[in-house]
Order: structure tokens, then sequence, then C-alpha cells
């Protein structure tokens, strides 16, 4: 039999220091609830326990308190986001049939303690799960303590056993209480011995093994401070130790066998889940649910074309979604009237687009979920926008997004609880892991599933046309209907434009540019192996830690736990030190673009050898599109070599490609939106205004700024924008932090009108709770209320940036969508392809070139009315590497 035991308190903490600030739609603090059942559910899947317990401090005074009255005295209070979790995840794991156990003046580690070993009385295999080392003194053959560790590459388990601690420690678990006893704990306010720390404490201990045997042979002790101390702060050791020592005899009044697990995933767990928004939480509950929602009431199944027309016919707007895969193609479609929802008859299928465009025709509004997705399924919708105009789709996901740009996804129950209070099951709950696909293809043969999909699809045609009044109303309320209407609804139809397209891709050209990176990688790996003295994993840390650091005894090195670090930050640092790191880094280099881009790149093209990118609309909180599928935006740039991936893109035969790139517009929006009159001077004297900005902040005239000034002055320039700290200049331009501080000092002075914007930004956004672009695009900013520092800190910086940010990306969406639809209706063959940033590039026929540079220059140049220029930088060439 197994027993788990879990220290409630800490892996609460560390969830809700491990994740991202989490709230509901209603702004309660969920990130820690769900990181610790997160955590929990891996734990029971991994250790497979028959019986668990949670062990929870009750925040009273202890007996430690009342031996010393400063223990855990210098300990700052909780967060009132993470306490306001405590009674939330304590209510949900009742919900799920856990016990739990607390005591009043009794600590979480003193119930772990006499817990263990009550179980180990019963026989049972124990784990305890904890982040707090303390508990490795409750180690024995029988108990073995979990601790999780943050890891840049995620979080790993070290488990101990008591010979597990005595292999790593060289000190057995409750000698392990002597160590603390002499070196104290700051956490908890235990003193200690002045002057030991950690590892005078573990060779004194590993030598006397306790502090009474140490403190018996003081005058032996070797360093003498060491010695001169024990002596003197002997009972501050004694006292130290007391309070180190978990109590294993606690009087808790428990029969482990109420403990015993049977199915947590119970219906008022369920329920709380779904209350509080713990979408990710859902899919462990299978086939639980409250009970079918009233919407599915009204559904009517295989309905003919000309019956689904008659039940519409006074109707305003229509629900739509489908089934659709690549092997089985259409198989389904749903439309919905609200207290009706129908699917067309499978037979009528063929005549799907001929219902959408009667309906449309008839002055309906289509209201779907998610758009783009249907306009791939059925492409006549993109003659009806032509026809009808963007007033004929109402897309709930987009604008779900505008209202609250931090939710991860907005499938329909998450906008339908937002809005209507109503729940509906998620697609996770329905059907678990398994992809669209997959289903499509069970469905042919097996008919619940096929019943099971069709109630899904129609739930969320249904949802998608109850949604679209709340969320008009939404929009309205907070001001961004014209931000929905006029720039993010059209820019779906550019969108999908842009991924039908696609971009050609040289598959020859991108190997044989591989096969040359490879053989650079190859020459770098021998010249590293002759400075090592031998072959090794250079992409082994571990083994590239001990080259560097043991056998070449490089200095300068950062130790960790496990070594010595070998991270990318610390080996730019001793670059110059030995030439070997030099090529370590180069080698990274060429790794990184061989498989990231080449490898990754190879196979993407589609039958027609184009690579078709997905452009995603609703992912970034600054409103940014981002490419995925692959990501086409981060092929390098900076570097030469990753520049030169872009070679092998290039335009259809009879075409060419125009680049068009917007010249500075973040800076240029700041200068509008802040109205600093001498940065608006510097853009309209048309100079170079890194060397404008030089020359009024080292107070000099134009023609004598150095190129090193000028290199200083954009650093601030644009790090301004980003909200750059003097520490981050520094390592940009390579000075000292206090010289990087009167830089934007200066800088501040010469721009006055920068500083009190940018100061009343984030007065602003504290107050409203969020930033707002030129366009009235709302970024919520909740960290600005939090208690934890680091997280108030990055919310003020959020708070500045993203006004400039969001209105730059805004202008990019406007010229983007006038560009796209000038092409369009003026029945030009070029097309635009590709957005990456503040650049647009365009496939234009050769017939065309003049006439689209002009259009393109036209449209990004007049995408906004500012208070200086926005000027586009143009060029044409015969692959993307050329005209960037």
């Amino acid at each position: 039999m197994k027993l788990l035991l879990i220290d409630g308190h800490s892996i609460l903490n560390r969830a809700y220091y491990g994740l991202p600030h989490l709230t509901n739609s209603k702004g309660k603090n969920t990130g820690a609830v769900y990181g610790f059942v997160n955590t929990m559910l891996n734990f029971l899947d991994s250790e497979k326990p028959d019986y668990l317990i949670v062990a929870f401090d009750t925040g009273a005074p202890t007996f430690r308190h009342e031996k010393y009255k400063d223990y855990k005295g210098n300990r700052k209070p909780m967060d009132p986001e993470l306490r306001e979790q405590v009674p939330m995840i304590q209510e949900l794991l009742t919900a799920m049939d856990i016990k739990i156990v607390k005591k009043e003046g009794i600590e979480g580690d003193d119930i772990l303690g006499t817990l263990s070993r009550l179980g180990e009385k019963e026989g049972m295999e124990v784990t305890i799960l904890s982040g707090d080392r303390d508990t490795l003194q409750l180690a024995t053959d029988k108990t073995k303590i979990a601790l999780p560790r943050t890891r840049k590459t995620g979080t790993i388990v070290e488990y101990y056993h008591s010979n597990d601690i005595e292999e790593s420690l060289h000190v057995t678990p409750r000698e392990f209480i002597d160590v603390k006893a002499l070196m104290g704990d700051s956490s908890d306010n235990i003193p200690g011995v002045p002057g030991i720390g950690e590892k005078t404490a573990f060779a004194l201990i590993e030598k006397y093994h306790s502090i009474e045997k140490a403190y018996e042979d003081w005058e032996n002790i070797k360093p003498k401070k060491a010695s001169s101390n024990l002596h003197t702060y002997y009972e501050s050791a004694v006292m130290s130790k007391d309070l180190a020592t978990i109590k294993l005899d606690v009087d808790l009044d428990i029969d482990i066998g109420d403990a015993k697990l049977g199915d947590i995933f119970t219906e008022n767990a369920y329920k709380l889940c779904k209350d509080w928004e713990l979408e990710r939480l859902l899919r462990y509950f299978g086939e639980k649910k409250s009970e079918q929602p009233d919407m599915e009431k009204g559904f009517l199944y295989d309905l003919k074309m000309s019956e689904i027309e008659e039940r519409l016919a006074k109707e305003k707007y229509f629900g739509l979604s489908a089934l659709y895969s690549e092997e089985k193609g259409l198989s389904g479609i749903y439309i919905s009237k609200g207290e009706e929802t129908f699917s067309l008859d499978r037979n009528e299928l063929d005549k799907g687009e001929k219902l959408l465009s009667d309906l449309i025709s008839n002055g309906m509004t289509l209201c779907a979920i998610d758009l783009k997705e249907l306009l791939s399924i059925f492409p006549l919708l993109l003659d009806l926008r032509r026809r009808f105009g963007d007033e004929a789709f109402f897309d709930a996901g987009l604008a779900a997004y505008i209202i609250d740009p931090l939710l991860s996804a907005y499938p329909a129950e998450l906008i339908l609880k937002d809005v209507t209070g109503e729940s509906i099951r998620s697609y996770s709950e329905c059907f678990g892991k398994k992809n669209k696909n997959e289903l499509i293809d069970e469905a042919s043969s097996d008919e619940k599933v096929k019943n099971d999909l069709d109630s899904f699809k129609m739930r969320e045609a249904c949802a998608a046309l109850k949604v679209r009044s709340g969320l008009m109303d939404k929009l309205e309320d907070t001001g961004m209907t014209k931000l929905y209407k006029d720039i993010e609804l059209p820019l779906i139809f550019t969108l999908y434009d842009m991924e039908k397209t696609g971009m050609l891709m040289d598959r020859d050209e991108l190997i044989s540019y591989g096969e040359e990176l490879k053989e650079k990688r190859s020459e770098l790996e021998k010249l590293i192996y002759e400075e090592a003295g031998r072959e090794f994993n250079i992409n082994s840390p571990k083994q590239l830690s001990t080259v560097l650091f043991e056998d070449m005894k490089i200095k300068g090195g950062k130790k960790t736990k496990t070594g010595y670090s070998t991270a990318a930050s610390v080996l730019e640092e001793l670059k110059d030190d030995n030439p070997i790191i030099k090529k370590i880094l180069d080698y990274r280099k060429y790794q990184k673009l061989i498989s990231t881009y080449i490898d990754g790149l190879k196979d993407m093209a589609g039958p027609d050898g184009r690579v078709h990118s997905k452009f995603q609309q609703k992912v970034t909180a600054t409103g940014r599109i981002s490419s995925t599928e692959p990501n086409l935006q981060n092929i390098p740039v900076r570097l030469e070599l990753g520049k030169k991936i872009r070679k092998a893109f290039r335009p259809a035969k009879g075409y060419k490609y125009i680049d068009a790139d917007y010249s500075q517009i973040e800076l240029r929006v700041l200068a509008h939106m802040s109205g600093d009159q001498n940065l608006i001077k510097a853009y309209h004297e048309g100079r170079d205004i890194h060397r404008s900005t030089a020359a009024l902040v080292f107070h000099k005239p134009f023609d004598q700024v150095t190129d090193l000034e000028r290199r200083n002055a954009k650093a601030v320039n644009f790090g301004i924008v980003y909200g750059i700290s003097p520490f981050g200049l520094s390592k940009d331009i390579g000075t000292s932090v206090e010289e990087a501080a009167k830089y934007i000092e200066d800088y501040y002075k010469s721009f006055p009108g920068l500083k009190t914007y940018l100061d009343g930004l984030v007065e602003s956004a504290k107050e409203k709770g969020y930033a707002k672009t030129l366009f009235a695009r709302r970024r919520p900013i909740p960290e600005l209320k939090s208690s934890n520092f680091m997280q108030r800190s990055f919310g003020e910086r959020v708070a500045r940036n993203s006004p400039i940010q969001g209105t730059a990306a805004d202008i990019i969406k406007i010229a983007m969508v006038r560009v796209h639809d000038r092409l369009e209706k003026e029945n030009l063959k070029s097309k635009l392809v590709l957005q990456v940033h503040d650049e647009l590039l365009i496939e234009a026929a050769d017939s065309e070139l003049d006439y689209v540079e002009k259009l393109l220059k036209e449209e990004m140049e007049n995408a906004a009315s500012l208070s200086v220029d926005l000027i586009v930088d143009i060029s044409v060439g015969d692959n993307w590497y050329d005209v960037h």
C-alpha cells in the first residue's frame, strides 16, 4: 500500500510563483489552484498511491512561537492573491473527497512527520511531496521525500530515501536537523550560530554527527571563528535545533484508512472547476457533467435545405459551424437561430454553399466562433464578403479576444460562459486529447462518435449566435467597436488570403545551404575538440561544463548545484577569455539554424511547392500578428548566416518580391502620442533621428556627433519604447550601469514630454486597469495590482510600452487590409504574402511592379494620420533575402 502526503502550503506557494498571474473572467485569482491540482494529478499518475492526505498550516501561532517569539518573525505576509486561493484549494480538495488535515497551533510539517510514521506503522510506502528542504529530515528507508525543482527545461523532481541523503549530503536525515541548527534559517528566522554557514555546518556534522558532540570538542574546531562562535552561541544552536526538529508524535486523532483514494473527479469538483473557469482541468473529468445544457433541447437533426431556409425566413442572424477534414472533406454543416439549431441533411452537404449564399443574400449575418476556419471550408464566403461587405459576418472569438486579449484561447464554451453565464462542455471534456481528424474518421463507422460530434458542433453554432449581442454591447461599452469593425474583422479575410497563397520555397536551395552550414559546423567541431584535447558531446551541458571549467580550468564560471552553468549568457561573458568559448557559441548558432530552420522548413511546403504559414490574430496581448506552422516571422535577420535562409523563398516565374518596411514606426508613434516637441521637431527636420537625438542629449552640433554617440542614442531611442532599465541599457551599449542611468536621465531632459507621458501611462493604467492604443485597443494589466514587486514592475513596463507597440500593430493591420483589398478590387495578379512586424511582402507580377510599389507606399504611409510622417522603405528583388 502507498500513502502520498502533500505539503499543502508549500506546493500552493510553488504553483503561485511558478505560473503567470492567472485570473478568470470575474477577476478571481486561480493560478495557484490550477498549478496545485495539476502537480497533484501528475503525482497521482506517477506514484499511484492508495491513500492521499494534504496537510495545511492554520496560520495561528504554534508551540515554536511560544519557545522563540521571533520565530518566522521576518517572514513577509502572504500575497493577498495567494491568500485568497488557500480556502479555494481546500474547498476543491474537499469536493474531490481528498482528506485534508490541519490543526490549530501545529505546523503542516509536523502533521506530515506524524502521518509519515503512522503510515510506516501500517506497513505503507510513504511519499512526502513538498518544496521545503526541511522535510529531508523525515526520510527513512520507507518514507521518501519528493522535492520539485525548477530548471530552464521545466520542473524536475528529486527523490530522497535516507540512503540518498547520506550519499548526496554526507549526513543522515536526523543529522540534517543539526546542520540547520548551526547554519540557521533566514526564512523561518531560526538564529543558528553566527559565522557558521552551510559549508562549515555540513563539515562539522559530517565529522561530529551532532551539535552536542561538536560542542564537546569546540576548542579543536577549525576555523577559529567557528570554534569561538559555537562556544559562545551554543544555547542558540540548541534552541535552533529544537525549532528545526519536525514533530513525529502530534495528536491528530485520524485514521489513515479514512484517506483511501476513490474517484476524485466528482460532480461537486467538476462544478467548482467549471465555475472558476479552470478549463484545462475539466478534461480529467471524462464523461462527468452536471446536466445537458438547455440549448440542446432545440436541436433538429438532418433537415433538408428548404426546411432550414423556411425556419430562418425572418431571422437577421444565424450561427454556423462545420465539420471538415482533409481526408473526409465536408462531413457536417450546423446552423442555429438560437432557440433552434439544425444539422443539414448529409445527403445535401453539396448544397451547403448555396444555402449560405441564399441566407447572406437575404440580408442575414453569419455568426461564427472562428470565421477564418470557416473560410477554408467554404471559399464562397470570400465572394460573399466582396458582394455584401464585412457586416455580413460576425466572429465571436475575435470579439472576445479584443475584449480580453490575455486568454490563451477563445473556445465557444468559454465565451458563452462569460457572456451569458450558460455552461456547455468543452472539446477536451467531450473528446479528450483526440484530434479532429481522428474523430471524423471514427465518426464514419461509430454512431456514438458521430452523434457526439454533431452535438458538439451544434452547440458551437448555437453559442456563436447567442453571444453576438452581448459581445457587441461590450465592444460598444469599451469603445472598441470601430477597432473590431474597421481593423480586426476585415483582417480575417486578408490573413486567410495570405495563408492560402503561401510563399514559394526552393527546397533544393534550402537543403544546399543546410549542407554548407553542416560543413562549417563540422569544422568548428574539430577545432573545439583540438582545443579541448579530446572529443565530447558539445550539446551536453554536463560534458561541456566538465571540459571548460574542470579540464581546461577556465575561470569565471558560475557554479550551480549540478555543476558549472553553460548557459549562453554565462558563456557570452567569458568569450574573450578563451577562444574555445567563442567557437562553442558559434557552433550553437549553426546547430540552431540547422535544426530549427533547415530541418524544420524543408518538408513544410505543400503540393504546390509553397509554404502556407498560419497567421494568428488572437494570440498576443499587444495586438501583433504571429506566424505559426511554420513561424516565418522568426527567421533570424540580424545574423547574416540566418538571413541567408531567406534566399530559399522566391516568387513565381514572372514575379518579383516587393518589400515595404516602416521606418522607425514605434518611435514615430511615440512622438505623436507623447506630443514631445523636440522629438516631433527632429522628425520634421528630416534628418537622421538617432544623430539628432545624440546631438540633443550630448549637447553637440549635429555634424559633430560621433558614430559611437549615435549608436548609444539609437539604443536609448528604441529602449525607451520597451521600458529599458539602466542595467539593460548598460548591457546593450557596454557601459557601467551608472553611465547608462545618466544617458537615460539626459535623454529625458532632452525630451521632457516623454517622461511626463510615459509616467502618465503608468498612472492611468493603475487607475483604469488597462493601457490603450491610439485606436482604442485595451490591454488589461492585472499585474499592477499585484503585491509581488516583480509582477508590479512588469505591469509598469507593459503600461509604458503597450500603447506604443499596440498602436504600431494597429497601423500595420490597417495597412495590410487596405493593400490586400486594393489588390483584390483592382483585379491585380500581385498578392500580399507575408507580414513580419513592421514590414509587408508582396509577390508582384513583373507587369505590375511600378504600380504595386506606388500602391504599397501610398496605403502604408496613409494608414494613420500622425503629427509626424509615416515613412516606408521599399525594395524589389528576386528572393526574400534580396529585398531585406
